[in-house]
């Protein structure tokens, strides 16, 4: 089970090829918002095609005030012990406007999930957030909907840089977080429960933190920390087997990467898992913001049977990327840093430039580099997938309150990334969903009706995909199904339909709702929302 490395000037070849003097990079970049007057740490879209983001609650001063005569009264907070200011919004994607929300505990570092109703549950932070378990039901754009904060119910134990992820049966398992090396659930199962795999991946700088947790559509968990990884069984709570290490360097918090599970497809019994960057171990304890980040990425069939890494060079060495699954199957790593490591002020020359992995391509030629920002997204990032195919990008703030007079400021701009699938050439394949049920059992086969102005060439896929959690560069239970699907039958006036199957099971898509894309010749429609259920 040795690690097979993968020599990096092949990749590098390929990134001078597509980086020609005045080339013109796939991609485009738009503000959505001048100043949303918060810098995201945490990111989730839902179904009503609107965006939750939640910063930290003692941060003093945001600059978007609460609704008249709502504020936060908190004696033991350091920076504001009367707060009218909002630390949470709600983003309106139709109109790109925003409504402040309350949350009344520290949500630093926190952690969330949506439960199959559509709900967000949101876990944990720092002080009196620390055991807090809180709730988000979402409503149409023009609700007044907004936290509440459970009382009736608490963590076990306190999570601080803990993950969440759905499990097939709708519950959530909570994982790891700092000086947990447990999990718990929600509801409440009996207590926490030891996880010894996290204390062994810890290291003298922590580097077990926000560990990626992926459910593998066997019904286990995959569960990563630093540069190790398990397969743990839920419903005993042991670790069933452990995957040979990952070389290059510490993968998790403060040393983050990012990770994502590929797509799903076929007869859904192969789970790819790839680890992507990190910082240099020592820069956390060092503080050193100019050590280089390690642009390393490992891949892995998780439900092989003699699993092993497969290691790969990105273009670009990067320090707090997202990775986030693309209707198409496709995976755009993009935001972080290229030195240094996660924390306050401690990274520098920010990775400007996003990069799409195309997972069907061969070695040496899956990373296609594309257009940069002109925003440095580094410390406290997020990176989300939009129902119309585009990718929100919000936050980055690498100090401690809000400045805006340092090397890289508070950020309070919302950005979108269009990958080059939405490009105005490719407007004519660009199908639109006509019809889709609401609500579908598993293994139900159904129909989705389309219209394109191009008549229809191959097979037109049916994917679907959740609304993951985002923050500290990793996308809480990120999911992308690639459904069976026919041949796409003509109905007239430019029309189609395609006959689909949804998921056998809930390992394959735990219950809940997914964003419903048709990607014909590699560009998705607009998405409509569907709900899974047993």
């Amino acid at each position: 089970m040795a690690v097979v490395p993968v020599a990096p000037f092949l990749l590098l070849t390929f990134f001078h090829i597509l980086l020609p003097s005045g080339a013109q990079l796939p991609g485009t970049w738009e503000t959505l918002v001048e100043n949303a007057g918060i810098a995201s740490m945490h990111t989730a879209v839902t179904r009503f095609n609107t965006v939750v983001l939640l910063d930290r609650t003692n941060i003093g001063p945001s600059r978007k005030m609460l609704t008249k005569g709502h504020c936060r009264n908190d004696q033991n907070d350091v920076a504001l012990k009367h707060d009218c200011y909002a630390h949470s919004i709600l983003l309106d994607l139709q109109t790109n406007q925003i409504r402040p929300l309350m949350i009344l505990t520290d949500t630093w570092c926190s952690s969330g999930q949506f439960l199959p109703d559509g709900t967000l549950l949101q876990t944990g932070g720092d002080l009196d957030g620390f055991r807090k378990i809180r709730k988000f039901e979402p409503c149409e754009p023009n609700g007044s909907c907004d936290w509440v904060e459970l009382d009736d119910v608490a963590l076990f134990e306190g999570r601080w840089y803990s993950t969440n992820q759905i499990l097939p049966d709708g519950s959530v398992i909570i994982v790891g977080g700092r000086g947990a090396n447990t999990v718990e659930y929600y509801p409440p199962r009996n207590g926490a429960v030891s996880l010894p795999f996290l204390a062994e991946a810890e290291d003298t700088q922590m580097d077990n933190l926000y560990p990626y947790v992926h459910l593998l559509p066997n019904g286990q968990l995959f569960i990563f920390a630093n540069n190790k990884a398990a397969s743990f069984n839920y419903k005993k709570n042991i670790v069933i087997r452990e995957y040979p290490t990952l070389e290059g360097g510490p993968r998790n918090y403060p040393s983050a990467g990012s990770s994502a599970m590929l797509a799903l497809e076929g007869d859904y019994t192969t789970a790819v898992i790839v680890v992507c960057g990190g910082a240099q171990y020592g820069a956390f304890i060092q503080k050193s913001t100019n050590t280089p980040a390690h642009g390393s990425c490992g891949r892995i069939v998780a439900t092989s049977p003699d699993p092993v890494w497969v290691t790969e060079d990105m273009p670009f060495g990067r320090i707090m990327g997202d990775m986030v699954m693309l209707p198409t199957g496709e995976v755009l790593v993009i935001n972080g840093a290229q030195a240094g490591t996660q924390g306050f002020q401690m990274a520098s020359n920010p990775c400007l430039y996003p990069l799409l992995y195309r997972p069907d391509q061969p070695i040496g030629l899956r990373f296609m580099t594309l257009t940069p920002s002109t925003v440095p997204r580094m410390y406290h990032s997020t990176a989300n997938l939009l129902p119309d195919g585009r990718v929100l990008i919000a936050g980055s703030n690498p100090n401690y309150f809000y400045r805006f007079n340092s090397d890289y400021p508070t950020e309070l701009r919302i950005e979108a990334f269009s990958p080059e699938y939405l490009s105005p050439d490719r407007a004519n394949i660009r199908p639109v969903i006509e019809g889709v049920p609401e609500t579908v059992r598993y293994g139900e086969a159904f129909e989705v009706e389309i219209s394109v102005s191009l008549p229809v060439v191959g097979i037109v896929e049916v994917n679907v995909g959740n609304a993951p959690f985002a923050t500290h560069s990793f996308s809480q239970g990120q999911r992308l199904v690639k459904l069976a699907v026919t041949p796409s039958s003509p109905v007239g006036d430019g029309r189609y339909k395609i006959g689909c199957t949804a998921p056998p099971n809930s390992m394959v898509a735990p219950p809940g709702y997914y964003m419903v894309f048709a990607v014909n010749q590699g560009v998705p429609s607009v998405a409509r929302w569907i709900h899974f259920e047993a």
